[in-house]
């Protein structure tokens, strides 16, 4: 039992990161309508961009920060130099998939040799742990569990109370007539590729920071997690992909309890394809892209 309820403290930081990036996802596709496979080598390529920073010398904090602006910017100009150009030329949502693909693949190609095959780690002290009857978690993972719920917060405030996540949700439901109303949809969606960026590089730098080693390969891993929260929570579901990322996180770690920590990619690859087959809406239907957020 102790087994059980430690795992539901590592389950905790798992959801967690999952939530930061499974949001970023699924407002990407929820607000462009594109599915962007290439999330998952922008988050690995943000991990190395702060390894690289504390191999200089700089706190992993400093790199966390860098590592969330450098996803920003990389998105952004994957979108306009890459992704909207086919999409001007109409390209199918199949045929944008195909090309994210082609983008992920190349992303990671490039980076091997830069990289390297073999893993690496930050050197960061990950502070006293701090124990709650059998929950054991550091200092560092208690930050990591503090950042996503003053960003899942940030989050809701952003597409609940401004002006821009008001513009966002209309863009989403309907671009051709926000654009009518006077919503610059270019504008919107640029905005959307540097917050969701921002937020597809912290949690390539915190779920690298959340595990013991990292190479080029954990970005593939990485999305299959995102998409398997994103998938459950619904598709274009802010709120949705948060949900996902509780029950992912929670499920994943018990399942690490109770067979090994080896099967917890397998796991969240079962559930994406059980949810694909028996209910692929996701738990919360969708009404509309972003509709949770009204």
């Amino acid at each position: 039992m102790d087994l059980f309820v430690a795992a539901f403290g590592f389950g905790l930081v798992s959801m967690s990161v999952i939530a930061i990036a499974a949001v970023g996802f699924t407002m990407q596709f929820g607000i462009t309508n594109m599915i962007n496979l290439a999330y998952g080598e922008v988050m690995i390529s943000s991990a190395y961009v702060a390894y690289y920073l504390n191999r200089a010398g700089f706190t992993i904090w400093f790199g966390m920060v860098a590592g969330a602006l450098f996803g920003a910017v990389f998105s952004f100009l994957l979108n306009r130099i890459l992704y909207a150009p086919f999409l001007r030329k109409g390209t199918s949502h199949l045929g944008m998939v195909i090309v994210s693909l082609a983008v992920s693949l190349m992303i990671a190609n490039l980076l091997l040799p830069i990289v390297g095959y073999f893993p690496v780690s930050y050197q960061e002290d990950p502070g006293r742990l701090i124990r709650w009857g059998s929950i054991a978690l550091t200092r560092d993972q208690f930050i990591i569990i503090g950042i996503a719920v003053v960003l899942m917060l940030a989050i809701h405030a952003l597409l609940t109370y401004t002006r821009l996540g008001k513009a966002m949700r209309a863009t989403a439901a309907n671009p051709t007539l926000a654009r009518n109303c006077g919503i610059p949809t270019q504008r919107v969606i640029d905005a959307v590729w540097l917050i969701t960026g921002a937020l597809c590089g912290l949690a390539g730098v915190v779920a690298a920071l959340d595990s013991d080693s990292f190479a080029i390969a954990n970005g593939a891993t990485f999305l299959i997690t995102v998409l398997a929260a994103a998938v459950l929570g619904g598709a274009g579901q802010p709120y949705g992909a948060m949900i996902g990322a509780v029950l992912i996180g929670m499920i994943t770690e018990l399942s690490a309890a109770a067979w090994s920590p080896q099967y917890k990619e397998v796991v969240a690859f079962g559930i994406l394809v059980l949810v694909m087959v028996l209910r692929p809406q996701g738990l919360l239907a969708k009404r509309g892209a972003l509709a949770a957020a009204g």
